[in-house]
């Protein structure tokens, strides 16, 4: 089956199958779609990488994303946990806003000094972003583990595309030894989802004062 893409707002993209019954295989290219055009999780990932000094530390930070957003993934998808999507988007936007003000600060931060605990933090409610990706497209009544177990797979390969090229990036044009074009894509960053914070906390916020 085809995979049709709509976008309702800046960073969030809904995937729809063109078929009510998709094949089990399609959820692992779902997985990778949603990843490549899910901005917030990309931004998220890249900012990531920008706090991390070796291939170590790079390795636990993956590691720690990985599990925690597994995790939740599972348990909202098989509705053993449930969230209201709404605050959940807000908090990742702000996520991204609080590690790109990690990168630029220069003070060291128990974020800097302990990444992988915060990429399980925050991995925990990308989880459940995913999982509100997931609950559009629905799950078949044979074979859900299998589905779900693909989704996540191709989330993984979409992930390690992002990171392959960041860091490809870093190390052919070398712009850690130019301060102006390291550190141009966080303001980029901070700015964008600066502005997804707002709007996604007004969203929120608008029905109760109007």
């Amino acid at each position: 089956p085809k995979i049709h893409h709509t976008r309702s707002s800046p960073g969030l993209v809904s995937i729809e199958l063109l078929k009510i019954t998709p094949s089990l295989p399609i959820y692992l290219t779902i997985g990778v779609d949603h990843l490549l055009f899910g901005f917030d999780h990309v931004l998220f990932v890249i900012m990531l990488l920008y706090l991390v000094r070796n291939t170590l530390e790079i390795v636990k930070v993956v590691t720690s994303f990985t599990i925690a957003h597994s995790l939740t993934l599972a348990l909202s998808a098989l509705d053993i946990v449930t969230l209201s999507a709404a605050p959940v988007e807000a908090v990742i936007a702000g996520s991204i806003v609080l590690l790109a003000y990690e990168n630029l600060n220069g003070k060291t931060s128990l974020i800097k000094q302990y990444p992988f605990l915060v990429a399980f933090a925050f991995g925990l409610l990308h989880g459940l972003g995913f999982a509100g990706a997931l609950s559009e497209i629905g799950l078949p009544e044979n074979g859900t583990i299998t589905a779900l177990f693909l989704f996540n797979v191709g989330i993984e390969l979409g992930q390690l595309i992002i990171i392959a090229l960041v860091l490809a990036a870093l190390a052919v044009f070398h712009v850690r030894y130019n301060r102006l074009i390291y550190e141009t894509p966080i303001y980029f960053v901070g700015c964008i989802s600066s502005f997804w914070f707002f709007q996604r906390s007004w969203q929120i916020l608008s029905p109760l004062v109007s």
